[in-house]
């Protein structure tokens, strides 16, 4: 077995535990509001945001290193051919897509603020308005369009991408299950408006 199919290996259970994590708390609220007090944070929303921070740690270091073992980045070439185009768009409209969720949802929105018992705004504008996960979308298109470009025609280069690719799936699915628990359905704060007709806003956890 050579060193790509170990490292692969290494990478499965390392990129999963960012979309396992929020597929628990997106289905176990409550619990993780009760984790969070036990600790003595009153605030999930902003221990899942600290959370977010070192998923996004987590996933850069396994990216540099998966680069940095088969041999860095790919020569780059200029004039960029059609792949060097694509990548560039894919980075690019992948982190509009990221950007624009946070300035429609901000930071309650964003990190399951409305499963915490915090009044969230229904969001039909863009990029709600075009896809039904904005976020997850952007976050694979820029992670195919970072491997375009830096590991591209390598025959690793597609390895990651794809297992990202299949754990955002898991993820977007997973999120349209609602919350476990008839605590975690009606939330007990009384600010709480009643719950729209409408399947929840889905925030993007990148």
């Amino acid at each position: 077995m050579t060193s790509t199919y170990w490292l692969l290996l290494a990478a499965v259970p390392l990129l999963a535990v960012e979309r396992v994590a929020y597929a628990l708390i997106w289905r176990w609220p409550e619990a993780f509001r009760a984790a969070c007090d036990r600790r003595g944070s009153t605030d999930p929303v902003r221990v899942l945001r600290r959370l977010f921070v070192a998923f996004k740690l987590l996933q850069l270091t396994v990216f540099t290193m998966w680069i940095g073992w088969h041999g860095g980045i790919q020569p780059l070439h200029w004039p960029p051919g059609v792949v060097g185009v694509i990548a560039v768009l894919a980075l690019t409209i992948g982190q509009i897509l990221n950007v624009s969720v946070f300035v429609r949802l901000g930071t309650v929105g964003v990190f399951y603020g409305m499963r915490f018992g915090h009044v969230v705004q229904w969001c039909s504008g863009f990029p709600f308005s075009l896809l039904a996960h904005p976020q997850y979308v952007g976050t694979v298109l820029s992670i195919w369009g970072l491997f375009l470009l830096t590991r591209h025609p390598a025959p690793d280069w597609f390895l990651l991408p794809a297992l990202e690719t299949a754990y955002y799936l898991c993820g977007a699915l997973a999120e349209r299950l609602p919350p476990c628990g008839a605590s975690a359905a009606a939330p007990s704060a009384p600010s709480v408006l009643p719950q729209s007709p409408r399947p929840d806003p889905l925030p993007g956890t990148q």
